[in-house]
């Protein structure tokens, strides 16, 4: 049996893998790696372009108003001042046509124009608007004594404190408000419309009853119905009633079923007071009135020459009542 220990054993050397594949491919006679002396030049790098956003343009300045906004208010017009000339009034006129004497003593005619003065202020104090002291004193026919009446309500409102009334001869056709008073005047209302340089505060004649004024018809044409269609009759009525909250403008207007002009101003009042006669008014007259003076919001009807009252009431008893 040999004897494995003499024989002699070469000791194998393990080889790498990296040795191996040195041998298996040559690896080995390649020197070590050579570098070059000098480098070729490093290309300058250049700077990316920076592409910024766009800026978005700030809006402009909107003219629209935020709709909370307050809405600018309007410079206020100055207030106007009626200021034509001054006439006296003839005491002993009035007497003889049975209108109310502001210097006599309460009277049963007075006391019933007091309670058609006070219906008429509350409503106009209730809504603040100058149109409700505006009042169209009307009629359905002739002869039913609206001139009557508004020379009275004129007289009797023109008594309250701090009131002025403008009494306005709207009659165009057969104008007697300012005549039933004495007042004599070439031009009025009716000039004023046709002229637009004519302010019609100047026209307003000034009476001696404290706080009553009188606006003449002027003069009359046959255009009269058109003028008082126009806007020019809205500037006149505004500005009658301009800065004034304590002017009522009573307008004395011819019959609503004869003539035009009663429908025409209708439109510019807030109050109309319809007068008919007890006895002889017809209820289709009234009816037909009614329907043409509708454009005014506030009808009132005044019952004139009633020879009775239902509840038996009498006014003026009591101030001429002697003390027993």
């Amino acid at each position: 049996m040999t004897d494995q220990s003499k024989i002699d054993r070469k000791v194998a050397k393990r080889v790498s893998l990296i040795e191996r594949a040195n041998d298996a491919f040559g690896l080995r006679n390649l020197g070590p790696a050579s570098v070059p002396s000098e480098l070729p030049e490093t290309r300058t790098r250049q700077p990316k372009a920076v592409v910024e956003p766009a800026l978005t343009p700030e809006p402009a300045p909107s003219s629209e108003k935020p709709a909370d906004a307050a809405p600018p208010q309007k410079p206020e017009l100055p207030p106007v001042a009626l200021s034509g000339p001054l006439q006296a009034i003839d005491r002993d006129r009035l007497r003889e046509a049975g209108l109310i004497v502001p210097e006599d003593p309460v009277s049963a005619l007075l006391e019933e124009f007091r309670i058609v003065k006070r219906d008429l202020i509350a409503d106009a104090r209730a809504v603040r608007d100058a149109r409700q002291r505006r009042i169209l004193m009307s009629s359905p026919h002739t002869g039913e004594g609206k001139t009557y009446c508004a020379v009275n309500l004129a007289i009797a409102l023109a008594a309250e404190n701090d009131v002025e009334v403008l009494l306005v001869d709207a009659d165009v056709i057969r104008p007697s408000a300012a005549r039933r008073l004495g007042i004599e005047a070439e031009c009025g209302l009716m000039d004023a419309l046709a002229n637009p340089d004519i302010r019609p505060e100047t026209l307003a004649v000034k009476t001696d009853i404290d706080g009553l004024f009188v606006l003449p018809a002027g003069t009359t044409g046959p255009r009269d119905a058109e003028l008082l269609a126009s806007e020019r009759t809205g500037e006149i009525l505004s500005r009658l009633t301009r800065g004034a909250p304590n002017r009522f403008v009573i307008f004395d207007t011819p019959p609503a079923l004869a003539a035009s002009p009663a429908a025409e101003l209708a439109a510019h009042v807030g109050q109309a007071v319809l007068v008919v006669r007890a006895d002889e008014t017809s209820r289709a007259a009234l009816d037909d009135a009614r329907q043409l003076l509708s454009a005014c919001p506030n009808m009132k009807l005044l019952l004139n020459a009633a020879r009775f009252s239902p509840t038996g009431r009498q006014f003026g008893e009591y101030y001429g009542a002697a003390e027993l």
